[in-house]
């Protein structure tokens, strides 16, 4: 019976196909446009937490002021020293790596091209605390960053730009008015978690940039890197209360300095991303309750026109649950056919704006089968209205009906 039901309700779709798919069509951009942006919304995540992560794995970074960014009160706050960071790798445990950086901008030039760059100068251990890897070439050796040498290493898009695929090793790079051999290029890392290009950056000795840059011996930040399983949180206080010792700050005096974790900064940017994309998603949700009130209005207008073919079914034996199943099925067929298409239309747009936005494609199986059992569900509901008016009609007065 369950059989014959479904064929029936199969049979009267195909008779009306151009009706049937613009009635699915709710369905189908609705389901479409709830798993693209649920999809893009995991992909946008994805790429925060990686960005992010790129920074440094498990990375506290100190600047002086009161808190990050611009307007953070760190014009009048005294800038760290190398000290600094040889005290925190000294006197607190639970550290990997600590760094000294300080940073300058300028022009750099070389064969007869010039690129306007974020000169870094770092201590020896800058590659290991901010996460970076040598593509090509070496380290810097003790000897040199004593001494502030004339070396340097590239980021991928300063070499690109200066030397247009040719190999800079051993070539030589003029930094305003000094001259520097390039030893090393920079493994590339992207884009940056503020938007910012990671591989657009000149590394030197720390000595070098403070002597034939700077003029003084200033560090902007200290990049403290975690062991694997350290507590952040007891780590940061004890952090403070040393950093507070040496710049002589009195029990009431608030810290000119800050301490910025990596990890909280992924997980409040994930955290954005995941609300934003939640709410995407709701609000494409609803294009698939217009969907289901298109189904329902369709179907209406089909139990009027077969009201003769009710009554005929009605009057030869049929059961009121036979035409209440009949039609329930139909706008469940139609409501699961437009959620099967949009789930395939999907799967193709999130893809392609995924690659579009350099985004990460992240297939998720489950909002696919959600979405899809959704849309089966909203039309068992919209389509029970009309079904339940077929299957009550007088066979009668259905009969009579022109």
């Amino acid at each position: 019976m369950l059989h014959n039901t479904i064929l029936l309700a199969l049979r009267s779709i195909r008779r009306n196909l151009l009706r049937s798919f613009l009635t699915m069509l709710g369905i189908v951009i609705g389901v479409a446009a709830v798993i693209t942006m649920v999809t893009l919304g995991n992909g946008a995540t994805r790429a925060v937490h990686d960005q992010i992560a790129s920074l440094g794995s498990n990375l506290l970074m100190v600047r002086p002021g009161q808190r990050q960014g611009p307007g953070g009160g760190g014009g009048g706050a005294p800038a760290f020293s190398e000290a600094d960071a040889d005290a925190i790798a000294a006197q607190l445990g639970g550290i990997r790596a600590v760094a000294a950086e300080a940073r300058s901008g300028a022009t750099v030039v070389a064969e007869g091209r010039n690129w306007n760059s974020t000169v870094t100068g770092a201590t020896a251990s800058w590659l290991d605390a901010a996460n970076w890897t040598l593509a090509a070439g070496r380290p810097f050796d003790e000897a040199e960053q004593r001494a502030g040498a004339a070396v340097c290493a590239l980021g991928a898009t300063v070499a690109r730009a200066l030397f247009q695929g040719r190999d800079p090793l051993g070539e030589r790079l003029r930094i305003k008015q000094f001259s520097c051999v390039v030893v090393a290029l920079l493994a590339p890392k992207g884009q940056g978690a503020m938007g910012n290009d990671q591989d657009d950056i000149v590394l030197l000795p720390l000595h070098t940039l403070q002597r034939r840059l700077s003029g003084n011996r200033r560090v902007a930040t200290l990049l403290v890197s975690m062991e694997e399983g350290s507590d952040s949180a007891a780590l940061q206080a004890r952090l403070t209360l040393l950093l507070r010792e040496r710049r002589k700050l009195a029990a009431g005096e608030e810290d000119n300095f800050n301490v910025l974790d990596t990890r909280q900064l992924a997980d409040t940017l994930s955290g954005t991303t995941r609300v934003m994309t939640t709410l995407l998603g709701a609000v494409a949700a609803v294009s698939l309750l217009v969907g289901g009130i298109g189904i329902m209005n369709i179907m209406l207008v089909s139990v009027t026109e077969r009201t003769r073919e009710i009554g005929l079914r009605l009057a030869i034996g049929a059961l009121e649950r036979d035409v209440l199943l009949q039609f329930l099925i139909e706008a469940m067929v139609l409501a699961a056919l437009g959620g099967l298409s949009g789930v395939l239309l999907a799967t193709l747009a999130s893809a392609l704006l995924a690659h579009a936005m350099q985004l990460p494609y992240l297939f998720n199986p489950g909002v696919n089968l959600l979405s899809f059992l959704f849309s089966a569900g909203i039309g068992m509901l919209f389509g029970y209205v009309p079904a339940r008016r077929a299957a009550r009609m007088d066979p009668i007065e259905a009969l009579r009906h022109e």
